[in-house]
């Protein structure tokens, strides 16, 4: 089944030349299907980049998406246009008083940051704490997920020695949880990250349980009961050449980088970067649509809330 977006999006003339199964939203409105709601806030100052990698990984499963975007009203960004933000954003007061399937936080380049300094930090706060009753599943990516387990159980986020930039192979430590059904044991994530979080502290929160990891890269993957938070802090939905592209601005602009490690063929940087993440990706998305999003939540994705007030009741 298609990923249902905006007809004059960027990403439907890309995805459409992958042969993804795009369906715009004059078409969408002939079928009888009920799609699943999904929200993306979009923190990336590459919104058109990071909108297209998400929306690919989101289109290839055979469920309806219907993929909305949103953004926080108190940044600016530098690196996306007035009018595409203007035709194709909504804010969270847009949204607020609807329910989602499902909401995925991305990542921002604003890590060695405290949180608290971050312009829309409060605007944040506030998108996670209604998160928890309108959104059936959210999933967290690389700052996003930093932030997520900061705000829902003050886990902090750990600067590294140096930074984490390459791809890096992960081992699946619950093989049984449905997040990562199909994977093999071992499987590779592009990470670019100066910071990141404790197994020790994550460990120390009960609600929480480590699905994999890396020796080099640390703890990946992280939910709570049932699925309805996810947290990952790589970044499977990349293309082949993002950590190229952002390689070769540092190197360009002189800063300081050292070459991504397990990315270029022999570590040469004029050679094409081999993909070896891209089924990790494709079937990661899928199964949080299908097995933390899809098979769980309400026919009425209203229920959401009431299911939440019913839980807090029972468990005050």
């Amino acid at each position: 089944m298609p990923i249902k977006i905006p007809n004059e999006l960027p990403a439907t003339a890309t995805l459409t030349r992958e042969n993804i199964f795009v369906m715009t939203e004059t078409r969408a409105m002939s079928q009888d299907i009920r799609p699943l709601h999904i929200l993306l806030l979009n923190l990336m100052p590459t919104k058109i980049e990071t909108e297209t990698q998400l929306a690919r990984v989101l289109g290839n499963t055979p469920l309806q998406i219907d993929l909305e975007l949103m953004a926080t009203r108190g940044h600016i960004p530098k690196n996306t246009a007035r009018e595409h933000m203007l035709a194709f954003y909504q804010t969270f007061d847009d949204v607020k008083a609807r329910h989602f399937d499902g909401l995925i936080i991305t990542g921002a380049p604003i890590e060695l940051m405290d949180f608290e300094e971050v312009d829309y930090w409060p605007e944040l706060c506030q998108i996670m704490e209604w998160s928890k009753t309108h959104v059936h599943s959210t999933l967290y990516i690389c700052w996003g997920a930093q932030a997520g387990l900061y705000y829902h159980y003050g886990i902090p986020k750990r600067t590294l020695p140096k930074k984490l930039f390459g791809v890096f192979r992960h081992t699946v430590e619950d093989p049984n949880y449905i997040l990562f059904r199909g994977f093999d044991d071992q499987f590779w994530v592009p990470h670019s990250r100066c910071t990141t979080v404790d197994r020790a502290d994550i460990e120390a929160v009960p609600a929480l349980k480590i699905l994999a990891a890396s020796e080099e890269a640390g703890v990946y993957a992280i939910k709570t009961d049932g699925g309805r938070q996810v947290f990952v802090m790589g970044h499977a939905e990349y293309d082949r050449d993002t950590l190229k592209n952002e390689y070769l601005r540092d190197v360009g602009a002189g800063t300081p980088i050292e070459m991504p490690k397990n990315y270029f063929p022999d570590d040469d940087p004029t050679r094409d970067p081999v993909v070896t993440w891209r089924s990790c990706a494709h079937l990661l998305y899928g199964n949080w649509l299908n097995y933390c999003v899809y098979q769980t939540v309400p026919y009425d994705v209203r229920d959401i809330e009431q299911g939440v007030r019913t839980e807090l009741l029972k468990n005050p």
